[in-house]
């Protein structure tokens, strides 16, 4: 779709809200009132985000933190988007590793998982809904619109998006959210195609990028949507007889890889994608898909081939398909395979992936003979994804981060996961509000202030592979000595190396012996704080996110990770004698921040007095700003 497609969009100045009906239709019993109520708001932002997937969120969070105001707009009653009660699937990131150990995520995304771990122990997905609800809610500078669809963009003369028009279906409210920046994080990236942002469908040719994983031709067939089912042990016989639409699964055809067990949680493989149309085909191919599940389950219950389901019934199938493909916009760079195999590093590298290259078959159920995914490679150690990828390369104001960024069909089989996805989302969140703050567009921010950027995303507990903090603003970078009261592992010098986790199979941390524990920051000459940051531990090899299994094993924990810092304080010297000035008592963040009025000070202590179970304390950064 080209710039030009937009010119004839904007009507909303002459069109009229109920079109030609009489104003005085509603007598309003109440009041004596005629006139109907005109439901049409323009309200302006500095940033506006449209939707609230993994990646929305975080990049509504991260530019709201960072000083924008910010609105989200979600088209769905509840937020989390495909990890949401509505579809369920497991919040997966770089857990896919060839030495199965994940590299986990931290930052805005691990926030949310440990939020989650604190409020919703029992592990149910309807909670989960409302544990993202107060996590996103509590936030400043950041208003939420559910049940709202950003329907078209509204353009400027200079090719920019000047507003979104949203319809919220249940307030029967047209909106027209202005704003500087607009991030579509929706997925299918209706925003974005509307505003004429190029873009993507389809498999590109092996040839175009070096893929070896692609087909020799270039193709229209984009990963399909799954419904996914559970069911639930009644403890007694539950005879079941499938609805009129079932579609009858003929075992027999099917791959080994389709596995019907366990059977519990459903099947992953109940897929359809497209070679065409595929958004416009979803009522179609939701109808199908409910029909192919109901017609495993039928075949599940009744062809006597498994006799252990005779007590379990369906407690839950989905009505919302989960996607996985559609629109890939274009941005400065297209990431592509020999990307993400070679390990490319990029100068303006600000998220990271990790999940197998995980090419689902193209029939999805369909095309019964053919394994249900081709998980062509898993890699050994984490990719970069760069900031060009992020942002429009036609619509100056346009960032995007999801399954909808610049990158091929064979990398997306990677990075479509949504922990990456909440990475590119912060992002693309905390640029947009670095581009708020400085009066530029995302392009001349990744070309003139990438710098700023990624050191914001580290500050921020983001992770870089092989890009260490170097924040010159951070004064324990002038300090003359750090120590501790004693060491198990690590030395305390590494809080201040700039690396914010054991990486590459080197140390980077202080960990003491036994609790309580001290850690001194010495300077020669005094210093003026108000901030003191410290990063403990969560332990990023072991996976945290809710599963509708509540796994629990030495990958995956249903627990409070028990390395996590749960109880300190911090001290300064002042004219020779300790002044508390921070406690916390019931810490939940890896990210520990402190803020008081500012000191003069030559010294800070900080005193871990208890984790929630370890017997040792794990730090990997100390920071102090003033």
């Amino acid at each position: 779709m080209s710039a030009q497609s937009t010119n004839n969009i904007d009507n909303t100045e002459t069109e009229k809200p109920y079109g030609n009906t009489d104003p005085k239709q509603w007598h309003q019993m109440g009041t004596g009132k005629k006139p109907r109520p005109d439901r049409r708001k323009t309200i302006t932002y500095d940033v506006a985000v449209i939707g609230g997937g993994a990646a929305g969120m975080c990049a509504a969070i991260s530019a709201a933190r960072n000083g924008a105001k910010v609105v989200l707009v979600q088209d769905r009653p509840v937020l989390g988007g495909n990890s949401s009660s509505e579809i369920r699937v497991h919040l997966n990131g770089v857990n896919h590793l060839k030495n199965g150990l994940p590299e986990r995520e931290t930052g805005i995304i691990e926030e949310i998982l440990l939020h989650n771990r604190f409020h919703n122990p029992q592990d149910a997905y309807p909670v989960w809904d409302h544990i993202l609800y107060d996590f996103i809610t509590r936030e400043k500078n950041l208003d939420v619109k559910l049940n709202t669809s950003a329907i078209r963009a509204i353009m400027s003369d200079d090719g920019k998006i000047k507003a979104a028009y949203c319809w919220q279906s249940t307030t029967e409210t047209e909106f027209t959210i202005e704003a500087d920046l607009f991030i579509d994080c929706s997925g299918d990236g209706l925003l974005g195609a509307t505003a004429g942002a190029l873009y993507r469908t389809g498999r590109e040719a092996s040839s175009e990028f070096n893929e070896k994983y692609a087909p020799e031709k270039a193709d229209g067939w984009q990963m399909g949507s799954t419904v996914l089912l559970g069911s639930k042990d009644m403890g007694r016989p539950m005879p079941f007889e499938a609805p009129h639409f079932t579609i009858k699964y003929d075992a027999n055809k099917s791959h080994k890889g389709r596995q019907l067990k366990p059977f519990e949680l459903g099947f992953w493989w109940v897929e359809l994608g497209s070679d065409n149309d595929i958004i416009g085909e979803f009522e179609d191919n939701k109808h199908k898909l409910l029909g192919y599940a109901y017609g495993v389950w039928d075949y599940m219950k009744n062809s006597g081939d498994f006799p252990e389901t005779e007590n379990y019934a369906l407690d839950w199938v989905s009505s919302l398909p989960g996607k996985r493909e559609s629109r890939r916009f274009i941005g400065d760079y297209i990431l592509c395979e020999p990307d993400m195999l070679g390990n490319k590093q990029f100068s303006d590298a600000v998220a990271f992936g990790g999940w197998s290259l995980d090419e689902h078959n193209p029939g999805g159920i369909e095309n019964l003979s053919e394994p249900p995914s081709y998980f062509h490679q898993y890699f050994e150690e984490p990719y970069q994804i760069p900031f060009r990828s992020l942002y429009s390369k036609n619509v100056p104001n346009l960032l995007f981060a999801g399954r909808n960024i610049s990158q091929t069909h064979i990398a997306l089989s990677s990075s479509r996961i949504m922990a990456t996805c909440a990475l590119e989302g912060q992002a693309v969140g905390t640029a947009a509000a670095l581009c708020t703050k400085k009066n530029v567009l995302p392009r001349e921010l990744g070309q003139k202030n990438i710098t700023e950027l990624q050191e914001q995303l580290l500050r921020d507990d983001a992770f870089i592979p092989y890009r260490p903090a170097n924040d010159k603003n951070n004064l324990v970078k002038k300090a003359t000595l750090i120590f501790a009261s004693s060491t198990s592992s690590g030395d305390p010098k590494l809080l201040n190396d700039g690396w914010s986790r054991d990486y590459d199979k080197k140390d980077h941390h202080w960990q003491s012996e036994g609790l309580p524990a001290q850690v001194q920051i010495e300077w020669d000459e005094r210093i003026s704080i108000c901030k003191i940051e410290i990063k403990c531990d969560t332990n990023v090899k072991r996976n945290i996110m809710l599963r509708r299994d509540s796994l629990e094993n030495d990958v995956y924990t249903t627990q409070i990770p028990k390395e996590l810092l749960k109880s300190l304080d911090v001290e300064a010297r002042v004219n020779g004698k300790w002044v508390k000035v921070g406690t916390i008592e019931k810490n939940r963040t890896r990210l520990i921040k402190f803020h008081f009025e500012k000191i003069e000070t030559t010294a800070i202590r900080i005193n871990l007095k208890e984790t929630y179970g370890n017997k040792n304390c794990k730090l990997f950064e100390a920071r102090c700003y003033s």
